[in-house]
């Protein structure tokens, strides 16, 4: 008997079929990596609504003080005018040493301010301010922190001019009616008593001198604060603030 012989049967592949495992293999990598990207990205929206959210809140924060500071310094700046006016066309003894106190107390006129940046410098130490894709509320971010940057650096120019006009107050005022004058500016910051300023104004507290010199260094001194400017940057900054609220509120659809 002949042995019987299995023939095998090899289907050869043709190019069409790696054509297609070809097909299958890159839209399953691509469709990976697809879903992967969405799923990044879904992630960086709702991380940078909550960093979105929290930096609002900074904002919110500094425009409280701001609005302080920048009350504050218009104020000073208006009666630190009157002060040199004053000092320009009379000599201190001819002026009533009331006016004197009360308009020689704004010199001194001193404001801090330190920004609520806490969630802005996280966000740059970590690289997530990529996560503000929108333009517009990058450049809106950058500028704000710029602005910030600026004043820090004016109140430290002006720290040590501060520092030698608060000398130079305590040779011409009494401590004891200066700190009266502050008192009731103090008293009247959110609404001014008219009459308690009129009638400090025209008391007649002793100075400590009329020395023409002391007095001309401490209008020069004065003078070069360049209060008006600082009250111009604190403006600027608190309009951009604004900018700013509006544009994140917009964004990310916040309260």
């Amino acid at each position: 008997m002949e042995p019987h012989i299995h023939s095998h049967i090899h289907h050869e592949k043709k190019w069409k079929d790696y054509l297609f495992e070809f097909l299958m293999l890159f839209l399953a990598v691509s469709g990976g990596f697809f879903a992967e990207n969405i799923r990044e990205h879904s992630v960086e929206n709702k991380r940078a609504k909550v960093f979105a959210e929290s930096m609002l809140n900074d904002l919110k924060a500094d425009t409280a003080e701001l609005n302080v500071a920048s009350l504050y310094l218009n104020y000073a700046s208006g009666y630190v005018d009157t002060l040199l006016q004053l000092l320009s066309s009379a000599s201190p003894q001819n002026i009533s040493s009331g006016k004197l106190y009360w308009y020689g107390l704004w010199g001194g006129a001193h404001f801090s301010f330190v920004p609520n940046d806490a969630t802005f410098q996280q966000m740059k130490s970590s690289g997530v301010l990529r996560y503000f894709t929108n333009k517009k509320l990058s450049d809106e971010v950058s500028k704000y922190d710029q602005l910030s940057r600026n004043i820090q650096l004016e109140m430290n120019e002006d720290r040590g001019i501060y520092v030698e006009v608060r000398k130079l107050r305590a040779q011409i005022f009494e401590f004891r009616y200066n700190n009266a004058a502050n008192d009731i500016y103090q008293a009247s910051r959110s609404y001014p008593d008219i009459h308690k300023i009129d009638s400090f104004i025209n008391s007649n507290p002793p100075l400590l001198t009329y020395d023409k010199i002391i007095f001309n260094q401490y209008a020069e001194l004065v003078r070069s604060r360049f209060l008006h400017g600082d009250a111009r940057s604190i403006d600027t900054l608190l309009q951009q603030a604004v900018v700013l609220i509006k544009e994140l509120k917009r964004i990310y659809k916040l309260p």
